[in-house]
């Protein structure tokens, strides 16, 4: 029967690519780690490690089953904090992931009332450039809750918050595109270079996609990893930008406009099983404070 020990035993080994380094980890001798990874491959039925003389490398098999690994050890881990939080020997923590632009565009506000709420919770927030990433990130067992875009064909517990608005960022003395509405079409804005975002940021497909069905290619001016930089460069004059309106800061000195036609996202929280309570007791923070 497989064990959480050698399940530990495995990732370490893969994490530090040795399995030397992974015993002085692990504070066990080496034989005894090479034993326990032996025996986990007997069980599983096939190899997962390749030994070569200066590392190690996953096979097909030990591919297929690290991820589930991980998820293994991490659902551990919140058990064991979960019981200590009902003996009372700790107040416990929160584990939330999510992406760059929801980090500072929605979760501040949901976070400040579930500070106010519940201040011996611990919270840790794990940031993702792209929505794939945080999917394959939750998947693995790395938080208790994601925060994000509504992920594709998710098996576990899914529950939408509400539409994300997008808006277009413009110097406050450029060109008026708008004629004085306050909307504007993507099209008026196919030959400026834009301020755009860096190709491992999910915010880069958003944009290319939106600019698509309004029948360009954006050229970038610049390119940003940070989401909160792209509103202060578009301001700054380097080009439009479009971001979610909900992380320009109040009295942002720029020329906000609203896309024709509109532009919206559907954020969700979701989980790989059901929520225990405190994570539950999160996501209707989420839901019921945060405005989209």
């Amino acid at each position: 029967m497989t064990s959480l020990r050698q399940l530990e035993y495995l990732v370490t080994v893969v994490d530090t690519g040795s399995f030397t380094r992974a015993a002085e980890l692990l504070h066990v001798t080496q034989p005894a780690l090479s034993h326990q990874v032996r025996a986990l491959e007997k069980g599983v039925g096939g190899p997962l490690l390749e030994r070569l003389p200066r590392s190690v490398r996953l096979t097909p098999m030990g591919r297929a089953m690290l991820p589930h690994a991980r998820a293994a050890l991490a659902d551990a881990e919140r058990a064991r904090c979960a019981a200590r939080q009902a003996s009372g020997l700790e107040a416990g923590e929160l584990q939330i992931a999510t992406v760059y632009s929801v980090g500072i565009g929605v979760l501040p506000a949901a976070l400040r009332v579930w500070r106010r709420e519940r201040p011996d919770v611990d919270v840790r927030l794990v940031e993702f450039r792209h929505a794939d990433e945080l999917r394959e990130a939750m998947a693995a067992g790395e938080a208790d809750v994601a925060v994000g875009p509504v992920p594709p064909d998710w098996d576990g517990p899914v529950r939408e918050l509400g539409a994300e608005e997008f808006v277009v960022v413009l110097p406050i003395d450029g060109p008026r595109e708008d004629d004085g509405t306050g909307v504007v079409d993507l099209a008026t804005l196919a030959d400026c270079a834009w301020v755009h975002y860096a190709p491992g940021n999910g915010l880069a497909d958003l944009v290319d996609q939106a600019c698509a069905a309004a029948g360009f290619q954006p050229r970038a001016a610049v390119r940003t990893e940070q989401t909160a930089a792209a509103p202060v460069l578009a301001a700054a004059g380097l080009g439009p930008a479009l971001v979610p309106a909900n992380v320009l800061p109040e009295g942002f000195h720029g020329r906000v406009l609203r896309p024709e036609p509109a532009i919206r996202r559907t954020l969700a929280a979701y989980c790989r099983s059901t929520p225990d309570p405190l994570t539950s007791a999160f996501i209707d923070v989420v839901a019921g404070k945060c405005t989209l």
